[in-house]
């Protein structure tokens, strides 16, 4: 109707078309994969005089193609930020962002439940750098007030934790950060920007591995970084000076994947839910650590800022012999052994060595960290049932 202001797109139909032109590609629904180093201009006064801030426009390979471009405006446009930067994995992306605002003599604060290699980076080169790395209790919330700096040059957040999943209230984290002139940084692999719009949380840069949900199918190595338009320069720049790219051929697959991550995402979720509650009914199981259960301590927060929820969780099961505990898992015939999450197969590795400085950590048993694919739930329920009747007390 004339006049009338069209409400924005749902974001299932945001994902269907956004970054995408068919008619400058004659007609093809898909942009094609552009290969290529070398980028030729028309004149010297056109080559010379390039912005060297504008990482939107074809300069360089290593700056991108349009392959590239239209990945990265995908992912920014479903998550609500200003803009998107592909690197070449989810742990790039961590370490990346990082460095963009950790300097010599500054302050950087960690939630203490921090991907494994997240930490590693802070403690072995962070550290090295002369950056005063400090842990926090995730579950500080605006306490994180007392804790900031006049040096503090970010707060790191990832919600749920790794392994351990416990929730964050970012907006209260936000908040006291922003009221200091901190920056957020968060972890947003396990809400991805199809499950937690970041930006309107409070976070100002959004890290994932895109290998997980957004790519979806096991076959590509990808980390994004996504920010609000203030924080785009330093995040890009950064990335820029390290000599960072991606290879067109994987964005156009994460940019396939990128398409579908609304279904696979409400399907996993409630297949997780499904075997989630009924390990929690079984005898030889302690409890299940999935924010998306009733049960869980995050379960109020994720269900005020989440709009669904990963279908990566861990179990907690009663005392057991790790002998047990291995066969359990060597037995399962649809879960395979192995690193990353967010495909089409299920997984299913043991939880250890949790490394905590600021909260300690303890469980009352063993622990398992399962990935719920797209398999039926009856099947993988009755391969954890049989794998569950290995299980021998100490």
């Amino acid at each position: 109707m004339t006049g009338s202001t069209r409400r924005p797109p749902h974001k299932d139909t945001l994902i269907g078309h956004a970054a995408r032109d068919p008619q400058r590609f004659d007609g093809m629904v898909n942009p094609p994969v552009f290969r290529g180093s070398t980028v030729l201009f028309e004149d010297c006064a056109t080559y010379e005089g390039r912005d060297p801030d504008d990482y939107k426009v074809m300069r360089y390979g290593v700056h991108g193609t349009p392959t590239t471009f239209a990945f990265e405006d995908a992912v920014a446009k479903l998550e609500g930020g200003h803009a998107a930067v592909a690197v070449p994995s989810g742990l790039a992306a961590i370490t990346l962002a990082l460095s963009a605002y950790a300097k010599q003599g500054s302050h950087l604060l960690v939630t203490d439940s921090a991907y494994g290699p997240a930490r590693n980076f802070c403690d072995r080169r962070l550290s090295a750098w002369g950056v005063d790395v400090e842990y926090y209790d995730p579950a500080i919330g605006a306490g994180i007030a007392a804790l900031i700096r006049p040096n503090t040059c970010a707060v790191y957040c990832e919600a749920p934790g790794s392994m351990t999943f416990e929730m964050q209230d970012i907006p209260a984290i936000a908040a006291a950060a922003h009221a200091r002139g901190v920056p957020v940084l968060a972890d947003n692999t396990w809400g991805t920007p199809y499950f937690f719009r970041a930006f309107e949380r409070g976070v100002d840069v959004s890290i994932h591995a895109g290998t997980k949900y957004i790519a979806g199918h096991s076959d590509t190595l990808m980390g994004v970084i996504v920010t609000t338009e203030a924080q785009w320069l330093t995040v890009r720049r950064t990335v820029a000076d390290f000599g960072t790219c991606v290879s067109p051929d994987d964005c156009w697959l994460a940019l396939r994947g990128l398409r579908t991550i609304g279904v696979r995402m409400r399907h996993q979720m409630q297949s997780a839910l499904t075997v989630a509650r009924w390990l929690a009914a079984h005898p030889r199981v302690s409890r299940v650590l999935f924010p998306a259960l009733e049960s869980d301590p995050g379960h109020a927060i994720w269900k005020r800022d989440f709009d669904g929820a990963a279908s990566l969780f861990a179990v907690v099961l009663e005392p057991a012999t790790d002998e047990s505990v291995i066969a359990l898992i060597d037995s399962l015939q649809l879960f395979g052994i192995g690193s990353s999450w967010g495909g089409y197969e299920s997984l299913a590795i043991r939880g250890k060595h949790f490394r905590r400085t600021a909260t300690p950590w303890t469980a009352e048993g063993p622990m398992i960290r399962l990935h719920i694919g797209l398999e039926h739930t009856d099947d993988l329920i009755a391969d954890l049932e049989q794998g569950l009747a290995r299980l021998v007390a100490p």
